[in-house]
């Protein structure tokens, strides 16, 4: 056996740890817990289809019909038997066969998720009323639960989920300090919360695991499995292996079209480190800064979207953002990222002198590949409008038949590709460790696997032209790549004569089953972790701890937005460290958005929600190489031979770029496409790009030759300069006027309708009476006629009275109600609206460039000098 093989079952096995189950019986159980694992993703596909709706139609019955509340019942109990059957509880346990005692807790887990399918009827009826039996068992499965989530995902989360819990029943101790003490719970209570209802373990995040989130990993899976994970590291080794640390640019961008399935960075890392790191050692690199450049590119993936780790349905389900739009919102951070990771690279291969892979020689000259490199630009451009308002074109002129008329279309393309990739050998997995005497061609490369792209088509046309669900756009994808799985290789052996098409139809069978199992398999740790996070979920609405999380890092912070914005930042990192990506979000979004958002509100930074937990979610991402934990990192080390470590902190050193985004686009919303039309995103994308690779540097010490301390601190000028121009231009105009609060009600009646207006408001806080609660509120403004009408659409009413404007308690339920949960409305002082900030007319914010884009010049100039004596 080679060192390359015996390093990658090791970085196998670590996955096999981490995500999928490192269990593997050699008898009939092993046959056992792949046929559950494939049952599991039939039995989600199916749910996921019409065909429940046809089957109680034909049989007039409602079996086969499950709702969602259903679903997660019956997804937790796959979710909680398999995590028994593929994880053994110990590390001294045996993983040959599966003991007695996991069999047990597998069945009466599984057991008392279904009791709530059975029952449903009678729970209803007893609503808060619990029974010895509804007890024992909401007791019974909160324990296996735990079991679970400790088999499949380690100590940490279990650690945070109990801390809540027990929040839950001893909140009210004496032995708290008494800011953060509630009133408590009876066991009852929390059970019921918990278990037998939808807002705790089977709430919103189990519902988009369920509903969601399963299908885009099957997908993902198959298509991986299908062949097309070979396929995207090929294609961009041919693409880029021939630049200076060509390897390590291509392991970027292998690990960027991975990401874009992938459900886990540390599967991403291992999948195209297996390959990426070794070649990326050869090439000059040192072992543990081949491994971080695996591990930011990995991490990153789970940025990227549609799918970003699995969370983006999430994030769309918690903020209200239509997913649709949400992938709009995280397309910039996530491209500007990679784009800098490759920067960096580069710079790293210009410090070290390193060499690219050699290339199939050329007669091409200068001007000819010029053109083909813009010609590839433009002929994906033209792929891109082709399919948007090809497709969009057919939905207009044939809304009744789009559909058929696109089944029909992607199947003639799907033809027409395999005809092409039958005219080439298969691609095969190359070993690492053997020489590469000379690249293959991209365009060689290429013409074999395009058709892994259609599905991928399939997918994003559903999402953005026939804006179907997430869940049924990934239902009808996963049909098409099984499709794909099963046909390439038969098709492709007709087009060659090549005949046995029972063996290549066996083939395609197999990868097929492989990627179901697979699938499923990624899904157990995904299923146990969104249940407990509903743990956490709930017992933050039932407590309201975030408020107690909000008061901590507002006195830590001292009232300075920006010490609030970096605590909560370390606190993501701290609270996602050894946690998979979804629990990683639920976590670290339930506690830290609403702190941004009270506490930014408080500081007069109001910005959309969407924002605020991308900001969380990127912070919680980056504790996967974030040491001491940075499970990723010991994934990339397993490999490369490095030190988990140091290869964990080079890692977080290229992904500082990352970290800085957050902070800017929560005070710069236009990167996320907020409020932007196509050509001003076009041109803030270019300016981010730049400005980001400016940044990067600045961090690594190179632009066109090693820098000099002051010229890395005009780079990162002028990158600040580049990302917010409106930091300097607030300084020399500041952006709102303040108006008194007793002018509001003849400012709403002259503002115009569909307008927003920024208000402050003041009160005593009703948490702590000695306190003042400031706040700043943006009230929309409707088509009403009259200032009190358009306030009452609020909930607001307000009175002015002695030159002062005295504002009531907003009604329950409207926009504004949540203020009742922070201001004292019935004490001594009255809640005031102290003053209405109006926009400033003044000068474009972009003026601000110029003087960034002077400095650049110098600094380009300066060293271009020095870099003509250096050579």
């Amino acid at each position: 056996m080679s060192d390359s093989t015996v390093v990658t079952n090791q970085a196998e096995d670590l996955v096999a740890q981490v995500d999928t189950g490192a269990r593997r019986p050699a008898n009939w159980q092993g046959k056992f817990i792949p046929i559950m694992c494939f049952v599991w993703a039939a039995y989600q596909i199916f749910i996921a289809s019409n065909l429940p709706f046809t089957l109680g139609v034909l049989t007039g019955s409602n079996f086969f019909i499950i709702i969602k509340s259903e679903a997660r019942f019956v997804h937790l109990a796959f979710a909680i038997f398999l995590a028994a059957m593929a994880f053994p509880l110990f590390k001294n346990s045996p993983r040959g066969h599966i003991p007695w005692y996991d069999w047990a807790l597998g069945l009466v887990g599984a057991g008392c998720c279904l009791y709530l399918l059975i029952f449903n009827v009678g729970i209803a009826e007893r609503a808060g009323l619990p029974t010895t039996a509804d007890l024992t068992i909401s007791a019974i499965g909160m324990i296996i639960l735990g079991i679970s989530v400790y088999r499949a995902l380690g100590l940490p989360l279990v650690i945070v989920a109990s801390v809540f819990v027990a929040y839950v029943f001893f909140g009210s101790s004496p032995l708290l300090p008494e800011a953060v003490q509630w009133k408590g719970a009876s066991f009852n209570k929390a059970m019921w919360h918990f278990w037998m209802q939808t807002e705790g373990v089977f709430g919103v995040a189990l519902n988009v695991s369920a509903s969601s989130i399963f299908l885009f990993v099957v997908f993902g899976s198959i298509l991986e499995k299908a062949g097309a994970g070979n396929f995207f590291i090929k294609i961009a080794f041919a693409l880029l292996g021939h630049l200076r640390g060509g390897p390590a640019k291509a392991a970027v961008i292998a690990s960027a079209m991975s990401g874009l399935y992938s459900g886990s960075s540390i599967a991403n890392t291992v999948t195209t480190g297996t390959f990426t790191i070794p070649l990326m050692k050869r090439t000059g690199l040192s072992a543990e800064k081949a491994g971080a450049v695996e591990v930011a590119s990995s991490t990153n993936g789970q940025l990227t979207p549609p799918v970003m780790g699995a969370a983006a349905f999430l994030i769309s389900e918690f903020t209200g953002v239509s997913y649709q739009d949400l992938i709009i919102h995280a397309l910039v951070p996530a491209l500007v990222s990679y784009i800098a990771l490759v920067y960096i690279v580069h710079l790293e291969a210009m410090k070290l002198d390193l060499q690219g892979l050699p290339r199939p020689p050329s007669s091409m000259t200068l001007k000819l590949k010029v053109i083909s490199f813009l010609g590839g630009f433009i002929g994906m451009a033209l792929l891109g409008m082709a399919v948007y308002y090809g497709l969009g074109w057919i939905k207009v002129v044939a809304p009744d038949a789009a559909f058929s008329v696109v089944v029909a279309l992607s199947a003639a393309a799907y033809l027409i590709l395999l005809w092409f990739a039958s005219r080439r050998p298969d691609l095969v997995v190359d070993d690492p460790d053997a020489p590469i005497l000379e690249l293959p061609r991209p365009g060689a490369v290429a013409i074999t696997g395009l058709y892994y792209v259609l599905p991928i088509v399939i997918l994003i046309w559903c999402i953005t032209l026939e804006r179907l669900s997430p869940a049924l756009a990934a239902f009808w994808a996963v049909i098409a790549m099984i499709t794909v799985a099963l046909t390439q290789h038969p098709i492709k052996a007709f087009f060659r004569g090549s005949g046995d098409f029972a063996g290549v139809f066996r083939q395609g069978v197999d990868e097929w089953v492989d990627g179901m199992i697979s699938g499923s398999r990624n899904m157990i740790g995904i299923g146990v972790a969104t249940g407990a996070a509903g743990i956490i979920v709930g017992t933050i609405a039932l407590t309201g701890a975030h408020q107690v999380v909000g008061e901590f890092v507002e006195f830590l912070a001292g009232g300075q937005l920006l010490v609030m914005l970096l605590l909560v930042a370390v606190m993501s990192l701290i609270l996602g460290m050894g946690l998979p990506t979804t629990a990683n979000y639920i976590v670290v979004s339930s506690l830290m958005a609403p702190v941004i958002v009270a506490l930014g509100a408080k500081s007069g930074l109001i910005v959309p929600l969407v924002a605020v937990h991308l900001f969380v979610f990127y912070f919680g991402i980056l504790a996967d190489d974030t040491p001491p934990v940075g499970l990723a990192a010991f994934a990339a080390a397993a490999i490369s031979g490095g030190d988990p470590i140091k290869t964990g902190l080079q890692g977080f050193a290229y992904d500082i770029r990352t970290a800085l985004l957050p902070f800017l686009f929560l005070f710069n919303t236009e990167l996320l496409l907020i409020d932007v039309s196509w050509a001003k995103g076009i041109f803030v994308f270019v300016i981010a790009v730049i400005a980001m690779m400016l940044f990067a540097s600045a961090t690594q010490g190179y632009f066109f030759v090693r820098n000099r301390i002051w010229e890395s601190a005009i780079l990162l000028v002028v990158a600040f300069t580049l990302f917010r121009p409106g930091f300097w231009l607030d300084m020399v105009s500041p952006p709102f006027e303040s108006r008194p609060g007793a002018e509001v009600m003849q400012i709403i009646d002259r503002y115009p309708a569909g307008s927003d207006l920024r208000v402050q408001l003041q009160g005593t806080d009703i948490s702590n009476p000695d306190r003042v609660y400031a706040t700043t509120l943006i009230i929309p403004l409707g088509p009403e006629k009259t200032a009190d009408q358009r306030l009452g659409k609020h909930g607001l009413m307000i009175m002015v009275d002695d030159g002062q404007a005295l504002v009531e308690e907003p009604l329950p339920g409207s926009t504004f109600a949540s203020l009742g949960r922070q201001v004292d409305f019935y004490g001594d002082e009255p809640v005031k609206l102290t003053a209405i900030l109006l926009p400033r007319e003044r000068i474009f914010k972009e003026v601000f460039y110029i003087p960034a884009v002077l400095l650049l010049a110098l600094v380009v100039l300066l060293q271009r000098q020095r870099r003509f004596v250096e050579a």
